[in-house]
């Protein structure tokens, strides 16, 4: 298996970038040169006449794509170009198009500017690379005479530095029966999206990629129906920092807003990073470093009123590449521009707010995957004394007291690391825990990948959880364990076309947990549909015909855990610090079983609770 295709399923499926990854200093060109999908084979038909939408503002015209059965629009604008004068503004109104012309919706758009990961190898594709600050635009896939469908609206991940609108949902659409309409975002990223400080805020608009979002979840309630879908019944969804998206829009506004923008919601692999006040010191010295990379700092130039102003004219290819250069200056896998708390659209910290249970929506799906810290974890992390390091440096305004208990809870010990251990993976509720044993890493490496892990992943998504428990609201939990199970692997279970892993059977199943969450707002699906094609599938069965899966609560952490068993194992090698198995067919069978949350892994329910009690001084 050609190794960067394989490990590159971390990073959203996009080789495309990896191969034409561009260093901070490399000049910008027009995205669409370089911008090649994935899925990139031509599924146009020549015998099926080609849909229009009139969106008011523009009419569009798609393609019927004829191996998946629906119509596709490509590239529709849903917000004026954030240039000039609208950088770091809130997303505006398209203008309308002249001449009543047609445009044609049959291409990806341009991505936005790509600003990579700090000191991440470049396999990992993390990479920064060159894009188009005019990238406000959206796809759709919906099946052919839809009416009244139900919606997913999907925010993609990346560290909300990275990627775009390429994921492919039609099998996921096909495999529930075409009864749902998909929408693809992208949204500003990078400095463009997420730069903050007391001048951003004064100017302009903090968090503007946040706004990007929310404006639009309102484009859909204005002009979904057009493709037959119904405003009324979406759910939002994402996956790592599209997940984290997911929970700021439940947040929004301290959890009131003005209109119904979706009821259910879709998170995976929540990435929490720090969420510093908009004036903070460190998002203030990320705007200072972007200003002078840019040639912007006080003084330098004389024509300009302010560094804001020189920001707002400066030519697109220099702020590229002064976003590129700051994000990758920080800490291992990190990423500088990032949402921070603005008091308005972003009221309070996720571990505050969730407590309180102060969200919009009524159900949540979400899941984490059991090797979250891979890869975005130093791999270099073999002693005792380099643990402590990891947690001075990655977790500095903890108190003495703090890491006193955060020694206690993560079982540390003096030992080294030893590399000739054997790699596996844990059950999950005996034996061996992911304190220090996973299929990626053992002893002080492997407690330092399930610190980031539970600290920017997996325990956020607790409090998510917890926040739609009770008061009306429902959630249900799952932990995707499929192997490898690193952060970004679940993203082939759902964007599945062409896909060789996982299996058939458990993207099958899957893909029905999350079509009848979409549409029938439960992902209880029959048992038969569970398990696959598989007669020797293991699944939890309930009353009657139905997979049993009771709902996460306060008093009944109760989740699902998504795994296979059986076939062949084939390794993969990444680098010498990373490799990982893949369970190939034949043999594979689906093993779906409830465990209690809490319990789980050693007890990561309390470890959460520390988290969230530590919070302020992460800050989360």
């Amino acid at each position: 298996m050609e190794l960067t295709r394989v490990w590159c399923r971390v990073c959203v499926l996009l080789t495309s970038i990896v191969a034409t990854s561009a260093t901070p200093n490399t000049p910008t060109t027009p995205a669409t040169r370089y911008i090649v999908p994935l899925y990139n084979s031509d599924r146009r038909s020549a015998s099926v006449a080609a849909p229009i939408v009139d969106l008011g503002y523009d009419r569009y015209q798609g393609y019927y794509d004829s191996e998946f059965g629906l119509n596709v629009f490509k590239g529709i604008r849903y917000a004026a170009p954030p240039i000039g004068k609208l950088r770091w503004q809130a997303p505006q109104t398209p203008a309308p198009s002249e001449n009543n012309t047609i445009t044609q919706a049959v291409v990806q758009p341009p991505l936005c500017p790509q600003s990579g990961a700090a000191q991440t190898p470049a396999i990992y594709g993390f990479n920064s690379g060159p894009g188009d600050e005019d990238c406000l635009f959206l796809n759709v896939y919906a099946p052919p005479h839809a009416k009244n469908l139900p919606v997913i609206f999907w925010i993609h991940g990346g560290g909300y530095g990275l990627f775009g609108a390429v994921y492919d949902p039609s099998q996921l659409i096909n495999t529930n029966d075409n009864g749902f309409i998909a929408v693809i975002i992208q949204y500003r990223l990078g400095a463009f999206g997420f730069l903050s400080s007391e001048d951003v805020k004064q100017n302009g608009q903090v968090n503007a990629g946040l706004l990007d979002q929310h404006f639009a979840l309102r484009w859909v309630q204005n002009h979904i129906k057009k493709f037959g879908g119904d405003p009324r019944k979406v759910t939002l969804a994402g996956e790592s920092a599209g997940a984290a998206s997911v929970m700021l829009q439940a947040m929004a506004y301290g959890g009131k807003q003005d209109v119904t923008l979706f009821d259910n919601l879709i998170a995976a692999s929540v990435y929490l990073a720090k969420q510093y006040h908009y004036n903070d010191q460190v998002p203030t010295q990320y705007y200072e470093a972007f200003a002078k990379a840019a040639g912007c700092t006080a003084g330098s130039n004389t024509t300009e009123s302010s560094v804001f102003d020189c920001l707002v004219s400066a030519n697109t290819a220099v702020l590229q590449n002064a976003s590129a250069t700051v994000s990758q200056s920080g800490e291992f896998g990190t990423f500088a521009f990032l949402p921070v708390t603005d008091g308005n659209f972003v009221q309070a910290a996720p571990s505050q707010q969730l407590l309180e249970k102060a969200v919009s929506g009524k159900r949540l799906l979400i899941g984490n995957n059991a090797n979250e810290g891979a890869p975005l974890t130093p791999s270099t992390i073999l002693t005792a004394d380099d643990f402590l390091n990891y947690v001075n440096t990655t977790l500095p305004s903890l108190t003495a007291a703090d890491k006193s208990r955060l020694l206690q809870i993560y079982r540390f010990d003096n030992s080294n690391t030893d590399l000739s251990a054997p790699l596996f993976d844990t059950l999950g509720n005996s034996g061996p825990t992911a304190l220090n044993q996973s299929e990626f890493a053992t002893g002080q490496k492997q407690r330092a990948f399930n610190l980031n892990s539970e600290v920017t992943f997996t325990c956020p998504g607790y409090w998510f959880a917890e926040a739609f428990s009770g008061a009306g609201r429902e959630s249900w939990k799952y932990q995707y364990s499929v192997t490898p199970a690193y952060h970004g692997a679940d993203l082939t279970a759902y964007f599945s076309v062409n896909a060789t892993t996982p299996t058939l059977d458990f993207i099958y199943a899957f893909q029905k947990l999350w079509g009848n969450f979409i549409m029938n707002n439960s992902p209880v699906i029959p048992i038969i549909e569970a398990s696959g094609n598989a007669t020797y599938a293991t699944v939890p069965r309930g009353h009657g015909s139905n997979l049993h899966w009771p709902t996460y609560s306060d008093t009944s952490n109760i989740q699902m855990n998504l795994n296979t068993t059986g076939g062949t194992v084939q390794s993969v090698l990444v680098t010498p610090s990373y490799s990982y198995d893949l369970r190939l067919d034949p043999g594979v069978s689906n093993d779906f079983r409830l465990v209690n949350a809490d319990t789980w892994e050693g007890g990561r329910g309390s470890r959460c609770q520390f988290w969230r009690e530590v919070a302020p001084r992460v800050p989360q």
